[in-house]
């Protein structure tokens, strides 16, 4: 299974659109967060499933702030972040996707893309495809690749 990893779009869909273009096809599209009312188009243009969550800058949004999902034996956490303190440290969205029995975490806000191995569980931040604030600002994003009962093996790509 191949499943794409965005988040930070903020309403500026170009980037997601080359990423897609670049990674099709994708069994899932998960974003993080900041779609700022273009979730339907997201939706339209990824010609998968998709998982869509609503991060802190969705003020009005009908998107769910979380959610958990299944996918190929591995308890998977999708959240913007803002809630536990991702700017600071990983270490809260980390505890509270072990307190949830989850071994992944997917997360955005810092607009920074990272991997991280923390008390057996695999932390993903796929950075920001409109507005990357890490060295170089290249937009990024993450792809998931995974098999039934297997290792998720995760992989920061660049714009």
């Amino acid at each position: 299974m191949k499943i794409l990893v965005v988040s930070d779009t903020h309403g500026k869909d170009e980037m997601l659109e080359k990423a897609l273009e670049l990674e099709s096809p994708v069994d899932m599209l998960i974003h993080c967060g900041d779609v700022e009312g273009r979730e339907f188009f997201i939706e339209a243009i990824a010609e998968c499933p998709c998982c869509i969550i609503a991060g802190n800058n969705d003020f009005f949004s009908d998107l769910n702030r979380e959610e958990e999902l299944e996918l190929c034996g591995h308890r998977i956490l999708v959240t913007h972040g803002h809630m536990y303190g991702v700017s600071m440290d990983i270490a809260g969205v980390v505890d509270e996707a072990a307190s949830r029995s989850c071994d992944i975490v997917l997360c955005g806000h810092t607009h920074k893309p990272a991997i991280h191995r923390r008390d057996g569980v695999l932390a993903v931040n796929p950075g920001s495809l409109s507005y990357p604030r890490q060295n170089g600002r290249r937009p990024s994003y993450a792809v998931l690749t995974m098999q039934q009962g297997g290792d998720c093996v995760p992989e920061i790509r660049y714009l």
